[in-house]
């Protein structure tokens, strides 16, 4: 929880829960305790998405689920919110290729994760890395936002902003940082 109240307070918008070994009870508890403390440390503007459990996500009052390569289809999740009636509650998706991410886009969802745009050991089983060319494709393509993934750091950030990314997401360069306060600056421009 320590390192989830860091990033809140250095200005994370998004955290998302990937523990995907963890029983539901205990995934759970742990998206629970990381709505707590984002909204102690950050008055709850960070917000915590759980990595494919639509179930956990919504029994623990999560800000939505992000759909990985073997989760439900997007099309079943956006229903299910539908149906269940919390039109706030965000669902988004992994995507590797242009096809993947309209095809999220048509399906309902809120925002799609690209890439991997560079390389990276956390995204090699999906491909060779897709570009900053295939991420301008992306955000052109599609009319929700686009966030770029995989290899990212502080220096290559702003290209993706420039090929139309609506943000970033990265494991690596948070997990690797001392300073994540730091870190969100360079990154916000600050």
């Amino acid at each position: 929880m320590r390192r989830i109240e860091e990033a809140v307070r250095a200005g994370v918008d998004w955290v998302q829960i990937r523990e995907k070994d963890l029983p539901a009870r205990n995934l759970a508890d742990l998206t629970r305790a990381a709505i707590e403390v984002s909204a102690r440390a950050a008055a709850g503007r960070a917000r915590i998405l759980v990595n494919d459990r639509f179930d956990v996500a919504w029994a623990a009052a999560a800000a939505g689920v992000h759909a990985g390569e073997n989760s439900l289809p997007v099309r079943a999740l956006s229903e299910a919110r539908r149906r269940l009636g919390r039109e706030a509650f965000l669902v988004g998706a992994s995507c590797h290729s242009l096809r993947g991410a309209v095809s999220a886009a048509e399906d309902g969802a809120d925002y799609v994760f690209f890439g991997p745009v560079f390389a990276t050991p956390s995204k090699a089983g999906f491909g060779a890395p897709q570009g900053l060319a295939k991420l301008a494709e992306a955000c052109e393509a599609v009319s929700i936002p686009v966030v770029a993934i995989g290899g990212i750091s502080v220096e290559n950030a702003g290209a993706c902003r420039k090929a139309g990314a609506a943000g970033i997401a990265a494991i690596r360069l948070f997990q690797a940082s001392s300073n994540l306060a730091e870190i969100v600056g360079r990154l916000q421009g600050g």
